[in-house]
This record gives C-alpha cells, structure tokens and sequence, in this order.
C-alpha cells in the first residue's frame, strides 16, 4: 500500500508498504478524510520524538472499515467510523487508574505517527477496535468529523483542565484550531469574560464566532498587560494555553492568573529543555496558582459525546476547516500549509472519498 511518510528528521514523502494485519481485537480501516497537524510539523522538522524513518505520518482521520478481528463486537466492514488521535491499551493499568493517554508510559496512547504508522495511508491499523472506534452518524459530515480525531478533544481537555467554571474569566492563549475549540469549549462551560491571543484576522474571527469577547494581538503589546487592562487589574480565574512556547507562554499565564486560579496546558511543545515560570508571580511557590498539563483523551464513549454535539448544533467545526483538498496526491500540499501557515489557514483537510 502507498503511505505518505516521514522517511527521515526534515524529509518526508511516498513510500510502499505491506497493508497492516489485524488482529483479534482490532480493524483495518480506509481513509474518507484525513487532516494534518502541527504535531506532525513537530515530528518531522523539529524531531520532537526523535527520528523516524519510513514511518507514515497522520493521525486525524475519518473512514470506512474494511476489516476486523474475530473478536470485534461492535463494528463491521462497510461501517464508517470516527477514529480519535489517542488509541489506548484499555487493560493497562494506566488506564485503570484513570489516565488511558499513558498506556504503557508517559504519551504511549498516542500511537499514530508515534510508535506505529498513522493515518495518511491507502489503509491503517486501530488497535482494540470496540473501544477506539465510534460510528460517524449518518447526519454529520465526515469533513467536520475529521475536527473531532484530535482539534476539539484536544482543545476541550484544556478547558477540562482549567477546570472551567460558570461566570469565570478566561484567557486561550493561542488561536489555532486547537485554541479556537478550547474558546469553544470555555463558551460551552459558561465562561464570562474570554479573551483569545493571537494574531491572524482569520483565526480571529473565528475566535469571535465561537464566544470570545475580546481578541488580545501579542504583536500589539504584552499579553499580560492586555489582559491586567480587560480585567481591571484583577487577573483572569482560568487560563488554557494552546500555544507559544516553554520559554514565555507559562509565565505570562501565571503573571495574568489570580491567586487561587488554574491553567490547563494542551500545547504540545516540541522544542527547548525547560518550562521557565516566575518565581515570585507564582507566589514564591505559594500562590495557589494551579498549571495542570495533558495529553487529550481518546476513547469511543468521548468521540460519541463530542460526535452528538455536532448533531444537535451545539458545535460546528466547519469554520475550522479553510483549505479542502481532493485526493492524496495532495498530502504534501496540506502538510506544508501547516508548517508554513499562511495568514489564511486554520486547517486543511485532503477528502479521499
């Protein structure tokens, strides 16, 4: 089968390989829609995982199953399917303990362009189909479900690890897809005043669409004291960062953050050696000031629920998507807009079906 691959730290392309075997437990899935996402961007010119050779890229993808083990229960060829970026080990016991993302270790339920080949193939391989697979209901768009693989689990964990609460002010730093779901997702959880950070008119927009009452430009002057400005010296009770990087971001959060206040981190930060907070901003180590970080769930139970939000209108991912693409020979194309970002891109999507 013909993959799209990292073949090396800076190099990517086409390579052929054997369809992937499945397992009792498992399926074999064909792509209708995939998308590309930063994290790839990270993986292949930043060498945030380390290098990898020949490994097929991808991990956003919505399809049509084309095998499964003998063990299967739930699902069957022909059935078209939502699979998240995260494909747990659920008998493992961090899974047990209530963090499936660290199956087997620190990240390990992220297996897609990780530790085994990901979605940007004629075919691929789901692990534990049963429990990492949810069916793409019959009225949403496999385009706008594609957002639901990785782009709105992620940026909703960030809320979740805010701990988002009625009448709080909050603050996204950062506006890409992922930010613009966490703006969402604050939205969803009835934040008051929520400011979004970033720079690009189209994600901008897109931010105010989706709830932000005020949009702070980091090319127009400190975030912290934008944010000092909008909330009358107070601070903000939640901040989600979904993007920047280890050096700045977390201590602005914590400078913009109120004694007693909490960030959730879902940034992927894929370079530097240390996250730098402030010393005396923090509270000497005594403000009470929470940062929490993690790796989005996976699951079939949660890409349902997120799945029935589209359903019934409370989310529309489709003005997340800018750029459409048809046919994989435009793989390379859609990666490449996500490395470069042009000022008007939020995501691409390649449509195979």
């Amino acid at each position: 089968m013909k993959g799209y691959a990292m073949l090396g730290i800076g190099k990517t392309g086409w390579i052929e390989k054997e369809r992937p075997l499945c397992g009792p437990l498992d399926a074999i899935v064909r792509p209708i829609a995939v998308s590309p996402c930063t994290s790839d961007v990270h993986t292949v010119w930043e060498g945030a995982i380390g290098d990898r050779h020949n490994m097929i890229l991808g991990h956003e993808a919505v399809g049509e199953v084309v095998e499964v083990g003998a063990l299967v229960r739930d699902f069957k060829c022909g059935d078209r399917v939502i699979i998240p970026a995260i494909t747990p080990d659920w008998g493992a016991l961090e899974s047990q303990a209530g963090y499936s993302m660290h199956s087997g270790g620190m990240l390990a339920g992220w297996k897609f362009s990780n530790f085994k080949d990901g979605v940007f193939a004629e075919f691929f391989h789901v692990n534990e189909a049963d429990a990492n697979m949810a069916h793409l209901p019959a009225d949403v768009d496999p385009v706008a479900a594609v957002m639901l693989a990785d782009m709105v689990p992620t940026g909703f964990h960030g809320v979740e690890l805010a701990d988002v609460q009625f009448g709080d002010d909050v603050c996204v730093i950062g506006i890409g897809p992922v930010g613009l779901m966490s703006v969402a997702g604050a939205a969803l959880h009835g934040a008051a005043q929520l400011l979004a950070v970033g720079s690009r008119p189209v994600c901008a927009e897109a931010a105010r669409r989706y709830g932000a009452t005020e949009i702070l430009n980091y090319r127009e002057g400190d975030i912290v004291a934008q944010v000092m400005e909008k909330t009358n010296g107070r601070g903000v009770d939640r901040v989600i960062i979904a993007g920047g990087d280890a050096e700045c971001t977390f201590g602005e959060a914590v400078k913009m953050l109120k004694p007693g206040g909490r960030i959730g981190n879902v940034n992927y930060l894929g370079s530097g050696e240390n996250v730098l907070i402030p010393r005396a901003e923090w509270g000497c180590g005594m403000g009470h000031k929470t940062i929490a970080g993690g790796l989005m769930p996976g699951g079939r139970l949660r890409m349902e629920k997120l799945a029935a939000l589209l359903q019934t209108g409370r989310l529309d991912t489709l003005p997340l998507i800018t750029h459409r693409f048809h046919g994989f020979e435009h793989m390379e194309e859609a990666l490449l807009l996500m490395k470069n970002k042009p000022r008007d891109l939020i995501k691409p999507v390649v449509i195979l079906d």
